[in-house]
């Protein structure tokens, strides 16, 4: 699970994937896409992603109507996990993520049984408190573990997305939750990461609590979303 996310591995899975020249394709044909995708690390999802997707922008629609930019994160968050169908393991596609070359938090998830195989765990160049990094360097400057957030937001950033900072936090970052909920991390946080934070952890509620059985329906809602895709993120885009 955690054996082979290591700084080496990250580096070279953002050299692969971070000029996104994989395909060309919209939003709306990668949300298609997720309909071959289940989450094996999600045990309240055993339905396809592109039915959370709606759900997520559909409960931030009914709370927050007038952030139309925000329903739009709620579709496309996860639409990284589209990796899982380019020969990627799950294990480098979804579960929580962390940052490497630094010391690991308690807060990850099966910290003390699955990193025993890890090598950066042997390295003392990434076992101390900072690691490779400096205090408050600002998580913008810090290596993640790689899975679909850290894809997804290079996606959005080649291809431009007109969207608020906050939307790019929530995408990168809904998967830390050693951050956003266990609360580590901090000491590598500056004041744009803490100002951020109460987004990421707002985005959270709605990535967690509007999973059920009573499945939307795509076909009435996508108007809605396409208008938004054509506002924000439009036409045939890198991935």
């Amino acid at each position: 699970m955690h054996t082979n996310q290591t700084v080496e591995f990250v580096q070279k899975k953002n050299e692969q994937y971070g000029g996104c020249n994989l395909r060309q394709m919209t939003i709306m044909e990668a949300l298609e896409l997720l309909d071959n995708v289940v989450d094996e690390s999600d045990p309240d999802v055993d339905f396809p992603n592109s039915y959370h997707a709606y759900q997520t922008a559909e409960g931030i629609r009914e709370k927050h109507p007038e952030k139309d930019w925000f329903h739009l994160v709620g579709l496309l968050h996860d639409l990284g996990k589209i990796l899982a169908l380019s020969g990627e393991p799950q294990w480098s596609v979804v579960g929580d993520t962390f940052p490497v070359g630094c010391q690991l938090q308690d807060s990850i998830v099966f910290k003390d049984s699955t990193f025993h195989d890890n090598p950066d765990t042997r390295n003392p160049l990434y076992t101390s408190k900072y690691g490779m990094y400096q205090p408050h360097c600002g998580l913008e400057n810090v290596l993640m573990s790689w899975g679909h957030d850290e894809y997804m937001y290079q996606v959005m950033k080649r291809n431009k997305f007109a969207l608020p900072e906050e939307a790019f936090y929530m995408v990168r970052f809904h998967s830390f939750y050693p951050w956003h909920t266990g609360g580590d991390y901090m000491h590598l946080c500056n004041a744009k990461d803490l100002q951020m934070l109460p987004w990421v952890q707002e985005f959270n509620k709605f990535d967690l609590y509007t999973k059920c059985e009573q499945l939307p329906d795509p076909q009435q809602l996508k108007p809605y979303y396409e208008g938004l895709i054509a506002k924000y993120c439009p036409g045939q885009l890198s991935w």
